[in-house]
């Protein structure tokens, strides 16, 4: 036991005081640095990654305020103002942005343009993008083309550095926001509900998750800092976004792996499954390489083959995936002609990324099947009868149940490298047909629209919202050699789409619009049963590709005006809400609806619209479905 404390004896020893202070001091900082590790240990996981975590950020901004101040002696020099007046690019690869024109005043004026379309345009050949690469050998830097793969034939890959303006962060706050309510309140549904806080299911397939992938990953996912531009607010605010964005993309692909389940007794319809379910895994998997996308689209599309069992082969419209049965809508024996004509593009990718030439074939004979029925100058009726393989007599529009026929011939011929003459050839006849048979004028103010043929034949001056994709489809024509006329009428009709949200209170359109061609006091009139608004994509996908075309910023301002009628009237406590009626302020009556298109398309277009990076995501690289996905441009049929 040894001698008890009391017991024990001591002996004094005098030590010199300058062996004292070394001794304690020694002693003091071994005590220190052993309770400062106890305290360390004693802490969370969650607490030692976030001081961490706090520490990298200490480190990476004082690199940040240091390193742009630090005297250079082989830098890049900055691009001078002529260099930027001149339009040139810069060794940095940084446009300067144009002078924009005044949102105009009175009777509607064309949009002169910045920029001109590219006339004769052709992408460049695999020979060509060899030859220009190995130019490239001996220099110290060696980027793709436009940054990037060329088509990214590899599935490499892309890395995009979130968004570099204002109007692009608020964008991201707002996709922020509208994905919190979804998570919390509608997690693997298809719609949230975000003022009952609950959800809405169509299909049961996730659909708000699927059509987001892509935004979520273009939104800046995998990020790459640069200090070029350092603002603190803007850094911190790009840093806590890209955390959040690789958590919640994260989230979002496990569900996809884990979650979302082909089966079960329920219908599903093939268009609507095609472009936002199949094209959004498709897109996903382009954009960031994952093939666990690619192979998640593979299994949906070989469930919705069923489709085309018809006497025809234009397909029904529905598909059971407990059955595995297709059958028409129960409410009509015919199928929609635009919805027939919309999947091309999808199931095309599909064959090209796996492989198997199933999909484009099916899909494609539905397109050739077309071609060969007889059409009102290129105008076809909305609905065809999938057993007879006849047109139904019935509504002629661009709008709802006709307008992405037209857009899909023009695309078509576009991601097949422009080798398959029929598809220019129809799209052309067509919009002659829309000239002659459907463009009028309003008065008083000569505003330019496009109507509709009701039976085929008697014209109604009535524009759905869901046309308002016609001037980005008509601008992407000219771009790629068609008639420069088409440009003007896009122009026009770009600029009553606009209005038809501008002469409203609440600065947002309605779902349908009617037009006067009499003499009267107003353009345009709204029907209170069509005064909603569904939160629809199209005018703002119109703006972005006219601005990605022709570099006018022009259509930018307006499509931040239409951005901050939307945060304004739409944005609720737990994301956005459809609205009921867009003619009154005080009475908009929010109809507890955000449809997944609005994550998908509208903040998409928004956010690419407001980019100072349009080349990633070119035109010349990419052609894009019915739901704002992206697709490879081929350069064979």
């Amino acid at each position: 036991m040894g001698t008890p404390i009391h017991e024990r004896g001591y002996t004094s020893v005098l030590v010199p005081y300058v062996l004292q202070y070394p001794a304690n001091t020694l002693w003091g900082e071994n005590t220190q640095r052993k309770r400062l590790w106890r305290r360390w240990n004693q802490l969370s996981r969650f607490q030692r990654n976030t001081c961490l975590l706090f520490m990298a950020l200490l480190i990476t901004l004082s690199i940040l305020f240091v390193l742009p101040n630090l005297p250079s002696s082989g830098g890049l020099p900055a691009p001078s103002k002529n260099e930027a007046a001149a339009g040139l690019d810069t060794v940095q690869g940084i446009k300067p942005s144009l002078d924009y024109e005044r949102e105009p005043e009175g009777p509607p004026k064309p949009i002169t343009q910045s920029r001109p379309i590219q006339e004769n345009f052709r992408p460049l050949t695999k020979e060509e993008e060899d030859h220009h690469a190995g130019k490239n050998e001996d220099k110290s830097v060696n980027l793709p083309r436009n940054g990037f793969d060329p088509l990214n034939t590899n599935n490499k890959k892309i890395i995009f550095t979130g968004p570099t303006n204002d109007r692009q962060r608020a964008v991201v706050e707002a996709f922020s926001h509208a994905w919190k309510g979804y998570k919390t309140y509608a997690w693997g549904h298809d719609h949230l509900k975000p003022i009952s806080q609950t959800y809405n299911d169509w299909f049961h397939l996730g659909l708000t998750i699927i059509d987001s992938l892509d935004t979520m990953y273009i939104m800046g996912l995998t990020d790459g800092l640069s200090p070029n531009t350092f603002q603190f607010h803007k850094f911190l605010f790009h840093f806590l976004s890209f955390q959040m964005f690789e958590i919640e993309f994260n989230e979002a692909r496990s569900w996809v792996k884990d979650s979302l389940q082909f089966n079960g007794n329920r219908d599903i319809n093939l268009f609507e499954t095609t472009i936002r379910v199949l094209g959004g895994l498709l897109s996903t998997y382009h954009l960031s390489g994952d093939k666990m996308f690619l192979d998640k689209a593979l299994e949906l599309g070989l469930l919705l083959l069923p489709s085309f069992k018809t006497s025809s082969g234009v397909p029904y419209s529905d598909v059971n995936l407990g059955t595995k049965k297709a059958h028409p809508p129960k409410w009509n024996a015919d199928s929609t002609t635009s919805e027939v004509t919309t999947i091309q593009l999808e199931f095309r990718d599909l064959s090209r990324s796996t492989g198997d030439p199933t999909f484009e074939e099916l899909s494609f004979r539905v397109s050739k099947f077309i071609h060969k029925l007889p059409k009102t100058e290129g105008l076809v009726p909305i609905f065809i009868n999938p057993n007879t393989g006849q047109f139904r007599k019935s509504t002629i529009t661009l709008g709802a149940r006709g307008d992405s026929y037209y857009e899909y011939l023009l695309k078509q011929w576009i991601q097949t490298g422009r080798t398959i003459d029929f598809l220019r050839d129809d799209y052309n006849a067509s919009i002659s047909g829309v000239k002659n048979l459907l463009v009028r004028h309003s008065k008083p103010n000569n505003l330019l629209f496009v109507g509709e043929l009701i039976n085929g034949n008697d014209f109604k001056a009535k524009m759905d919202h869901l046309l308002c994709f016609l001037p980005g489809t008509l601008a992407l024509g000219v771009h790629y050699g068609m008639p420069k006329e088409h440009l003007r009428l896009a122009e026009d009709l770009l600029y009553t789409c606009y209005q038809t949200y501008a002469a409203q209170p609440t600065h947002l359109a309605p779902e349908i619009t009617y037009f006067n061609e009499d003499e009267s006091d107003n353009d345009m009139i709204v029907k209170p049963a069509d005064s909603h608004n569904l939160l629809r994509p199209e005018t703002v996908e119109s703006l972005w590709y006219m601005y990605h075309l022709t570099g006018n910023t022009t259509y930018q301002d307006w499509g931040w005006k239409i951005f901050q009628a939307f945060e304004k009237f739409a944005r609720v406590e737990n994301g956005y809400s459809s609205l009921g009626n867009v003619r009154s302020v005080s009475e908009i009556k929010l109809r507890d609806m955000m449809e997944s298109f609005f994550l998908g398309e509208t903040l998409k277009y928004f956010y690419l619209l407001f980019s100072d990076d349009q080349k990633t995501l070119s035109v010349d690289r990419y052609v894009l479905n019915s739901e704002a996905h992206f697709f490879p441009i081929h350069t064979s049929r």
